[in-house]
């Protein structure tokens, strides 16, 4: 599909997705985009099926435009109280250092769309124009329900193994997620290793061995970064790091002052924060947990339980040091600006750039 074809479908004017980072986008921010010529998204991943209910309808009462609905589809896992308890002594100094003491156990802070009929029934009853999926599939009759009443999947690949995998499943495009992208890698089995593929080299593997829109994702952050990957023969884009900024997004004072720090030179891969892989602007809490062995984490989400705990006790004393600030390695390229502004910034950019090639 051509990115005229991909913007005709969605009566856009820019073949681009504004990526759904739980935690950080808001109705208001999707609606921004989706009424600026783009397609905005609500990440649903650490949404109950009421609190999701409720974004789905705010971000319906300010647009009118096709938006994306993303939830995390991982297979949950049982836990492991020793490892969990392992893990909370490892970490008992920063709970200390706050004045607390760590948690008795970790809690399963956030479901998988996997297996949960809530959040199945929600997205029937909403009929959003793109649903998305991060860390997996859901189930083969779901996605065949979902298909026939019109929806847009998507899911990520971070390889071509998982390219092939949504494929056959029947969905209708891949989000092409390189190693640069900031956020969760959207392994399917974050137990194998990683093969961390650069958009670049994803995108062409992919492409070249499969007959599937792929949208591309990971540290774009302007117009020409734009025009490079629909040049490369992605169908649309997806971008999150270049939205953190805005002031329409709920990014704390503390993420924002630290994106705009020297620590948008440093982001890591680190699986500390939540239990998953997850890029990340370099702080304290990166500091204290990046040389533990990942066999030490617990699984997600009972490690983000710990390290949520732990950013909130900080941020009580005004230290911001400790937050999940994901961002990917185009951090240093942000810019603090209206959504609308942005907006309009990267259709420049990207019809300049498509012009001199």
């Amino acid at each position: 599909m051509s990115y005229t074809d991909f913007c005709n479908r969605f009566n856009i004017n820019m073949p681009l997705i504004q990526a759904p980072m739980a935690g950080v986008s808001t109705p208001e921010l999707a609606a921004e985009v989706c009424n600026n010529g783009a397609i905005g998204s609500l990440g649903l991943g650490a949404s109950s099926p009421e609190t999701a209910s409720h974004a789905i309808e705010a971000l319906k009462k300010i647009t009118k435009r096709p938006f994306n609905i993303n939830f995390f589809c991982h297979k949950p896992i049982k836990p492991d109280k020793q490892i969990d308890n392992a893990w909370l002594l490892k970490l008992s100094p920063l709970f200390h250092r706050f004045n607390a003491d760590p948690p008795q156990n970790l809690r399963e802070i956030y479901s998988s769309f996997y297996m949960n009929d809530e959040l199945f029934q929600l997205v029937m009853k909403e009929k959003p124009a793109i649903v998305s999926f991060h860390f997996g599939l859901p189930e083969p009759d779901k996605i065949s329900v979902m298909k026939q009443a019109g929806i847009y999947l998507i899911a990520t690949a971070t390889n071509l193994d998982e390219a092939v995998a949504i494929k056959k499943a029947g969905l209708d495009a891949i989000i092409a997620q390189g190693y640069e992208a900031g956020g969760h890698r959207g392994v399917f089995d974050e137990n194998l290793a990683d093969s961390g593929l650069s958009l670049k080299q994803l995108l062409k593997i992919i492409l070249e061995n499969l007959s599937i829109p792929v949208i591309a994702a990971g540290g774009l952050m302007d117009g020409q970064d734009i025009a490079e990957c629909i040049r490369a023969g992605a169908s649309a884009v997806q971008m999150g790091t270049a939205f953190i900024a805005c002031p329409q997004t709920q990014a704390d004072k503390g993420y924002k002052q630290t994106l705009a720090s020297q620590s948008a030179y440093h982001t890591v891969m680190t699986r500390t924060f939540s239990g998953r892989p997850a890029r990340a602007l370099y702080n304290s809490f990166v500091d204290f947990t990046q040389h533990l062995p990942d066999k030490d984490v617990p699984s997600y989400p009972y490690a983000y339980d710990a390290a949520k705990q732990i950013a909130g006790l900080a941020k009580e004393k005004h230290d911001f040091g400790f937050g999940a600030y994901w961002a990917g390695q185009g951090a240093p390229f942000s810019r603090p600006m209206d959504a609308k502004k942005l907006l309009a910034c990267l259709r420049k950019e990207f019809l300049q750039a498509m012009q001199l090639s």
